[in-house]
């Protein structure tokens, strides 16, 4: 018999056992649904996972982290006060990497490396800030002019600082929420004041004794907490002079260019008002040019910093006329596949390096390890099926006993009544499988659906996508259902093929 007749005759079969080979098949049907709906569930959760990492662009940077200035401080002073406490910390500093200053040459260095697309210096500081007759501590940052990095990319107004000197700022929604600014556009274009002291009152008040001066501060009303004025009646409004001192203060005026768009944020209702930025820099509230920044932590350095950097110079870990660099920097790769690479690179070349990219395969071997788990527990429900195959396959074999003695009597081989159970078998497996995937797909749309209405919806959430049904897992729960039907008429079509043809002519 060619194959088309083997067809032929397996369709035939299953058609006059109509009620029986549906039940079975909704066994198969319910196996593969429950298998396609739980793996896409766990799909959904990976690609979504994924994703959102990437649209961070934490998978994208790379943050590199240069030497620190009290730990150069200290290596180099036990290592000329000798002893057996230096000796240790001396095998402990042969067996790592040295650490590099990370100053302007050493960026410059990172950003011919191949695959590196820009390197972002972080300079971050806390300073009061003055806006509208209202003083508020806030997180200042410095950023390069013109900047690349994606934290610039997306403004709820204005635009960019417009040039590397230029007296302007960016600020995020966080400092229009504290000042009471209701639309971003009413900020761009205000002044806004960075407050410090003035150089004159700190050195007067640094060569008086600590009880003079405490009592100085006591007696003067102008000053309020450290010598911050919290409120006050300026307006903001105008630019004043920044090197007139106001009651002890230099205030800085800067023109606000733009307001930034915070790429995710909380829920609304929800508790904690958490912000997120694109990327591994540093957050801050406030951005100034990277010159500026620099400036203001060199003159307004605190007391153990400025012990720190000084005891460096005496040593010689730093020259007379050598900063310390910059604490750290956040270095974009190009292609995510490339960030390995540049991370070797980087500590090769003596820097301490940071990247979540890292995570990447161990999130995937997590999620390998919860869909191989939801695959089993589908798996049980269609192998609850393929014994309701096997059964139907026996139960055909007592109804056939003589159709196959003939079939054999007349030169059938045994082969060839096997691949009748086979195609039988298979039949069933590719009609249900076919319709569990698209149960499975009914599923997951349902689902979705739901999940919006009731959850998401009313949180103020945005649609998302729970479930992932990619080709290759319909096609091949399609295909692993045929194969569990074939495997299940394996004993079916044996004991088939070895019916007696005298013995099954005989039958009734």
């Amino acid at each position: 018999m060619s194959f088309l007749d083997i067809l032929r005759l397996a369709l035939r079969n299953l058609r006059e056992a109509k009620l029986r080979v549906a039940l079975t098949t909704m066994g198969v049907i319910v196996g593969v649904a429950v298998i396609v709906t739980m793996v896409s569930f766990g799909l959904g959760l990976q690609r979504n996972t994924v994703e959102r990492f990437n649209e961070l662009d934490l998978f994208n940077e790379i943050n590199v982290f240069g030497r620190n200035l009290s730990t150069l401080v200290t290596t180099e002073l036990n290592k000329r006060g000798g002893g057996e406490g230096a000796e240790k910390a001396g095998e402990g500093e042969a067996e790592r990497k040295p650490e590099r200053a990370l100053d302007d040459a050493a960026l410059e260095e990172i950003a011919s490396i191949p695959g590196v697309a820009y390197v972002e210096p972080s300079v971050t500081f806390t300073a009061y800030v003055r806006f509208k007759g209202h003083t508020q501590r806030l997180t200042v940052g410095g950023a390069r002019v013109p900047n690349s990095a994606s934290r610039f990319q997306h403004f709820s107004a204005g635009a960019m600082i417009t040039a590397p000197e230029s007296r302007e700022v960016v600020v995020d929604s966080y400092f229009l929420k504290v000042f009471g600014i209701k639309e971003p556009a009413e900020a761009v274009g205000q002044t806004v004041e960075l407050l410090s002291p003035n150089d004159r009152r700190k050195r007067e008040d640094s060569a008086r004794p600590d009880e003079e001066a405490r009592g100085k501060q006591e007696d003067d009303d102008s000053l309020s907490f450290f010598g911050i004025p919290l409120e006050d009646g300026d307006d903001g409004e105008g630019g004043g002079d920044a090197s007139a001192p106001v009651a002890g203060l230099v205030a800085h005026p800067f023109r606000i260019a733009g307001v930034l768009q915070n790429e995710v944020e909380n829920a609304p209702g929800s508790p904690g008002g958490n912000r997120r930025f694109r990327g591994l820099m540093p957050e801050a509230n406030i951005y100034v040019t990277l010159a500026f920044a620099r400036e203001w932590k060199s003159e307004n350095r605190d007391m153990l910093n400025e012990v720190a950097l000084q005891l460096a110079r005496q040593s010689g870990a730093i020259g007379a006329g050598e900063t310390e660099g910059y604490q750290s920097a956040t270095v974009r790769v190009n292609d995510p596949a490339a960030a390995s690479e540049v991370f070797k690179t980087l500590e090769e070349r003596g820097f301490n390096a940071f990247g979540l990219f890292n995570e990447l395969d161990e999130i995937r071997k997590v999620f390998l390890v919860i869909n191989s788990a939801l695959g089993l527990l589908g798996g049980i429900s269609l192998l609850v099926a393929s014994f309701g195959i096997a059964n139907t396959m026996i139960m055909s074999i007592f109804e056939r006993t003589r159709e196959i003695g003939i079939m054999k009597a007349i030169g059938a081989e045994d082969f060839e009544i096997k691949l009748i159970f086979f195609v039988e078998a298979a039949v069933i497996g590719l009609m249900g499988g076919s319709a569990g995937a698209l149960a499975a797909w009914g599923i997951d749309k349902l689902a979705n659906q739901l999940a919006y209405q009731f959850l998401l919806a009313p949180q103020g959430a945005s649609f998302i996508d729970f479930f992932s049904l990619p080709p290759w897992l319909w096609l091949g729960a399609i295909l692993f259902a045929i194969l569990v039907s074939v495997i299940a008429a394996l004993y079916p079509a044996a004991r088939a093929a070895r019916i007696d043809p005298v013995k099954a002519l005989r039958h009734d």
